[in-house]
């Protein structure tokens, strides 16, 4: 049986922040609609652990720490998903999710020869990639030099 690791990161969440069950199923229906994880749609999920990372939950280094892409198996990809997480985590984004994080991908692949970009930093090129990388880690400078730090 193939376990959603979205929803594995969760029932995590719900663990570390030590909530009871209906405590957690009050948080999923305020920000889901449902009382129950099962049936949720991706930008749900993302939703719902965005809440999660309000209330306090930072996920722990790990095997899929910072990324929603379990072991990739490419260093820029696992490179890009890390960036991501520290922006996250720094709550630099306006939308800290995966569906955040591939819209930026595409936007920033987007070319002549590809006007629909790539939608995944899976199927990047090491190319395209460092383009990826080097503009996360501008809009990561930009971002906490307002913030002064």
């Amino acid at each position: 049986m193939a376990v959603n690791p979205m929803i594995a990161k969760i029932h995590i969440a719900k663990k570390d922040l030590g909530l009871d069950d209906d405590t957690y199923r009050d948080v999923l229906e305020r920000v889901t609609g449902k009382r129950s994880s099962k049936g949720l749609g991706p930008s749900q999920m993302d939703a719902l652990l965005v809440e999660f990372r309000k209330l306090g939950w930072k996920a722990k280094m790990g095997a899929a720490a910072g990324s929603y892409r379990k072991g990739s198996g490419k260093l820029h990809v696992r490179k890009i998903f890390a960036i991501w997480q520290e922006m996250c985590d720094a709550q630099i984004p306006a939308a800290p999710t995966r569906a955040g994080l591939l819209a930026f991908v595409q936007r920033m692949t987007k070319t002549e020869a590809r006007p629909e970009g790539v939608a995944d930093p899976e199927w990047l090129s090491p190319e395209e990639a460092r383009k990826v990388i080097e503009a996360l880690k501008a809009w990561r400078t930009r971002e906490l030099s307002k913030r002064g730090r």
